[in-house]
């Protein structure tokens, strides 16, 4: 790629910077790493110990000498013309044509001198601006353009031609007398030259990093103090995009640390199409169609059950770019405990709350929402075979009237042979002589968890978690009146039995589950 005068170059300006690759990066433009200008390096003190030539160009000529020779035969036989030379065989490059021409028919090549030969303007013209050009220090080119009455890139066509021309001696001559009127020899210009040179490298640096940090708290969004090396390789090329116009890619892919290839390859991912337009459209509808109270697994879920195959990981990544989230908050419990009304039945449950028929084993509790127009009180009974609502009262007094009427609408449901156990906590309603005696009547079982206890009945709390996190928490109830809190409330458990779907039914609720097995028409 690089030829061995360049890599000389680079070499030796290498050493003389005291081994800094970034300083060699940043003045040739070249080499592309660290790694390769090390390894030049390396070949070149190999090559000075050993005495053989190893430091060569390191691509290798694909044309043959054959096809050299029909090259330059037809551009010598066709008018010299390189763009019908390189049209008609298919090769080469301009380049390679002129260096192949200067090669094997040498003086043959026409030179293109027109601007340089240009009558407008005479000899003397041009040396003087070209000399002025060369050697003034306190006028920029368009300036000297400008008195000289030509463009700046007509004024650097004069000084390419002229210094390549027998009449170099005379600009130097004219040179070296400004500068002895001027009593400065040739050692104090180049070293002004230098020192002019690192102080604009390193102005132009240091505005680089400027607007760099700029642009990544305006694009990027992040803290003034934030370090755009640690930025990631998508932000990173968002910033290259936005300073293009200013700085070149190689110094930008040097002050951010991006690799070339890293940076073409993000560009190509941010020109692409979202190839997930489709499915984030039909993940919002079902978020919010279900009251947004499904997380990424139960889109997943909905979106199989429609043929749309996909990974969990794609939905879950689409619902955190759409900012698709469920609320969720830490329940405040309600205590019903007054003291020891009656004996406790024993713990006949004892954390299993598996069931393989329904009406097995039952589940009841009561808690608390507490919105601003008042407080509202849910007592339901749930069936461990499914997760099912047998039944629920909701009142504004949680008192043994709510969870008598709940038990009384749930004793309606049973058979004549089902006898389930019915667990509850140790609060007051279960142990009043009302429940005792409905329960009695029925023939149900008594079950207790041990007071303060509440992984004894882990699986009703577990319901109420569900129902206060994807119907109660993060919503406004300010203008919402309890008798409207009650009706959205029997709403949502209505949904929770009949539509919300659960992983351990397959994906189905309640309902459906029921009525997939046959227990219900």
């Amino acid at each position: 790629m690089y030829s061995r005068n360049q890599r000389l170059e680079a070499v030796q300006l290498y050493i003389e910077s005291g081994h800094r690759c970034r300083h060699v990066i940043r003045q040739l433009g070249y080499p592309q790493s660290p790694v390769s200008l090390r390894s030049w390096y390396e070949d070149y003190l190999e090559e000075r110990q050993s005495g053989t030539i190893i430091f060569g160009d390191s691509r290798k000529s694909k044309y043959t000498e054959l096809q050299k020779h029909r090259a330059v035969d037809h551009y010598l036989r066709n008018g010299k013309c390189y763009a019908q030379t390189i049209k008609s065989p298919g090769y080469p490059h301009k380049e390679s044509l002129i260096k192949w021409i200067d090669e094997l028919a040498p003086g043959q090549r026409i030179l293109h001198t027109k601007v340089a030969n240009d009558t407008s303007f005479d000899f003397g013209q041009k040396t003087d601006a070209v000399i002025n050009l060369c050697h003034r220090r306190d006028e920029s080119a368009s300036v000297i353009a400008e008195k000289s009455g030509v463009s700046r890139q007509t004024l650097y066509k004069w000084k390419t031609h002229m210094l390549g021309e027998e009449r170099r001696g005379v600009m130097e001559e004219k040179a070296k007398a400004n500068q002895q009127d001027r009593g400065i020899d040739d050692g104090e210009i180049n070293k002004l030259k230098d020192e002019a040179m690192t102080l604009q490298e390193q102005i132009d640096r240091l505005q680089m990093e400027r607007d760099i940090l700029e642009r990544t708290v305006d694009l990027i969004k992040k803290d003034p103090g934030a370090d755009p090396a640690d930025l990631s390789n998508r932000e990173k090329t968002i910033l290259i995009g936005a300073l293009r116009h200013k700085y070149t890619l190689t110094a930008l892919l040097s002050s951010l640390e991006l690799a070339k290839s890293s940076y073409f390859y993000q560009v190509t991912a941010l020109e692409s199409a979202d190839k997930y337009g489709d499915l984030k459209q039909r993940i919002y509808e079902l978020f919010h169609s279900n009251c947004q109270r499904y997380g990424y697994r139960r889109i997943h879920a909905l979106l199989r059950l429609e043929g749309i195959v996909v990974s969990e990981k794609v939905v879950r990544a689409a619902m955190n770019k759409l900012g698709l989230m469920v609320m969720k908050r830490n329940a405040k419990r309600f205590y019903s405990y007054v003291g020891e009304v009656s004996d406790a039945p024993p713990n006949l449950i004892k954390r299993d709350f598996h069931a393989d028929i329904p009406n097995e084993k039952w589940l009841t509790d009561i808690t608390e929402f507490a919105i601003p127009a008042g407080k509202v009180y849910l007592s339901p009974m749930l069936d461990c075979f499914d997760g099912l609502l047998v039944s629920w009262s909701i009142g504004t007094r949680p008192d043994s009237k709510l969870a008598n009427s709940m038990l009384r609408a749930a004793i309606t449901t049973l058979g004549n042979d089902e006898k389930p156990t019915v667990h509850s906590d140790c609060g007051s309603h279960y142990r009043w002589p009302g429940w005792i005696q409905i329960m009695d009547n029925a023939g149900l079982v008594r079950s207790m968890s041990k007071r303060g206890c509440t992984p004894d009945n882990a699986a009703c709390e577990g319901l109420f978690g569900r129902v206060k996190n994807e119907f109660f928490y993060g919503r406004d109830w300010s203008e919402v009146t309890v008798e409207e809190f009650i009706d959205q409330l029997s709403d949502y458990l209505r949904w929770y039995n009949e539509v919300r779907i659960k992983e351990s039914l397959n994906w189905m609720s309640p309902m459906q589950y029921r009525q997939n097995l046959g227990l219900v028409a």
